[in-house]
């Protein structure tokens, strides 16, 4: 007879093995204080984990509500846990298992917006967090908000009933405004350059659009109140948090003793960096870790074009050569000297009167890259080239143009993407990665125009480096990366590197 192993829960907690590490408190007595828009693997590995150890040391009043923008599945997979999930932080050599209580309750959007809403106006929440990914922020190519985005006219239309993060945070700050609630403080935690300030300018965007719309029924304007009142710090997040795979459940599932539905895979090392700018009330992050600064730039642009930058080159450099995980493809002689290349030549850009320690924290990036038990596949890193590689590849490229520096590796990533997605269907699986510009790309792809032809069009479509009086330079170092790419793939490209 088969015997049904219980799931991870609150009653199961007292029956984890010894060394599991477990809520340190009384779980009951956690206040809600915070709303987290995304609730994917890296708010849980990251922001939720900071925030447990911040009521374990005795701040419960930043308990968690998570709000999933799309897909019920994380809500599916923790609300019979209780919110509870495993967290494994692996290395090479080891691996420990620690089990995070700090999310109380999960929403998911589609279903009941009304619900999100409710808890986004109610006075405790003093914070919302964000993890939606770049591509989830609505820009259009010249960086401004994307107006003709089908679910930007939706949540114009229908304030009541949003879709997008946008939508969902002006209803919100116009619900607390009308009811003489103070606003929350909005702080994003995605990868987009100068995160706070870009947040900050979209959704007074849209909430000028929004007053334009609402202006013949007569309701308040929030744009002001938006630009003038409310707070949008900027952070930078650094975790490597591969994906799920059934594997990790099977294996969590056997150390617990109990079945995990979604734990978490990561790697010891972490990094959280934030302006200090809080309007009403904060947890004392400061105390487990967390750096409160009074400018992020400085390491933002660090992580983005050191971390981000080498990520998305090892990742379109291996799927090229066969490699599945980051680890295999930094194990490449080839792509290992590449990637030395690419910091040698982004590292300049830098502001060098920051503080920043770049050999240290390049030394710690190799280590980072080689951990073979995260098992970071190169196709999860592969998505959204189109919407990631402006702040990791192009602004580094670009400060060395006007520099008059080299940057031959920095372009190579760029036709690496490029290649990469026109081998989707042909030496790569069909959807192996994806990219909010597919449908486009692959019909021009398909084409199979010369390279130079080829990279202008991407860029056009794109929208790199657009209005830049050195625009051309770029197209052109790109596409003899293109031609050599499309000849004998990385080989030659490595080969006319000399490397």
């Amino acid at each position: 007879m088969l015997m049904t192993r219980s799931h991870l829960s609150d009653a199961t907690l007292h029956k984890l093995p010894a060394g599991t590490k477990i809520p340190a408190y009384d779980r009951g007595r956690v206040a809600r204080g915070i709303v987290h828009l995304g609730v994917g693997a890296f708010h849980r590995a990251h922001q939720a984990a900071y925030v447990d150890e911040c009521m374990a040391a005795g701040e419960t009043g930043w308990g968690i509500v998570g709000v999933s923008l799309r897909s019920p599945d994380t809500r599916d997979a923790l609300s019979p846990q209780d919110g509870l999930y495993t967290l494994a932080i692996r290395s090479s050599g080891e691996e420990e298992l620690r089990v995070i209580g700090s999310i109380q309750s999960m929403l998911v959007a589609p279903e009941d917006p009304g619900a999100v809403l409710a808890a986004l106006t109610d006075p405790r929440t003093r914070i919302v967090t964000l993890t939606i990914t770049e591509k989830a922020y609505l820009r259009a190519a010249g960086g401004g908000l994307d107006t003709a985005h089908p679910d930007i006219i939706h949540d114009l239309a229908n304030p009541q009933m949003p879709r997008t993060a946008h939508g969902f945070l002006a209803e919100a700050l116009t619900r607390r405004l009308a009811a003489g609630t103070p606003p929350f403080t909005v702080l994003c935690c995605d990868n987009l350059p100068a995160n706070g300030a870009t947040l900050h300018r979209l959704l007074t965007e849209f909430a000028a659009l929004r007053d334009g719309s609402l202006s013949a029924a007569g309701d308040t304007g929030i744009a002001d109140h938006i630009a003038n009142q409310v707070a949008f710090p900027s952070s930078m997040v650094d975790r490597i948090v591969p994906a799920t795979t059934d594997a990790d459940r099977t294996r969590i599932a056997g150390e617990l003793g109990v079945d995990d539905a979604w734990p978490v895979m990561t790697e010891p090392f972490r990094q959280w960096v934030v302006e200090d700018n809080f309007s009403a009330g904060r947890p004392d992050w400061e105390k487990f870790g967390v750096t409160m600064v009074g400018d992020v730039g400085p390491f933002e642009d660090m992580k983005l074009r050191l971390l981000n930058g080498a990520h998305s080159g090892i990742a379109y450099l291996g799927l090229l050569s066969g490699h599945a995980t980051v680890d295999r493809a930094f194990a490449d002689p080839a792509i290992r000297r590449f990637v030395d290349g690419l910091w040698a030549e982004a590292i300049p850009t830098l502001p060098e009167d920051a503080g920043l320690d770049t050999a240290t924290y390049t030394a710690e990036l190799a280590e980072r890259f080689s951990n073979t038990a995260l098992a970071h596949r190169t196709a999860q890193i592969a998505n959204d080239g189109s919407q990631k590689l402006p702040q990791r590849i192009i602004a580094s490229a670009i400060e060395c143009l006007e520099a008059g520096t080299e940057f031959v590796h920095l372009t190579l990533v760029v036709a690496a993407w490029i290649a990469a997605c026109a081998a989707r269907g042909k030496t790569l699986p069909e959807n192996h990665f994806t990219d909010p510009l597919d449908a486009a790309l692959t019909a021009l792809l398909d084409q199979q125009l010369p390279a130079n032809e080829t990279v202008t069009a991407v860029f056009d479509l794109a929208g790199f480096a657009r209005d830049h009086a050195e625009r051309q330079t770029l197209i052109e170092l790109t596409a003899v990366h293109l031609v050599h790419l499309r000849r004998d793939g990385p080989i030659l490209a490595f080969a006319a590197l000399g490397i």
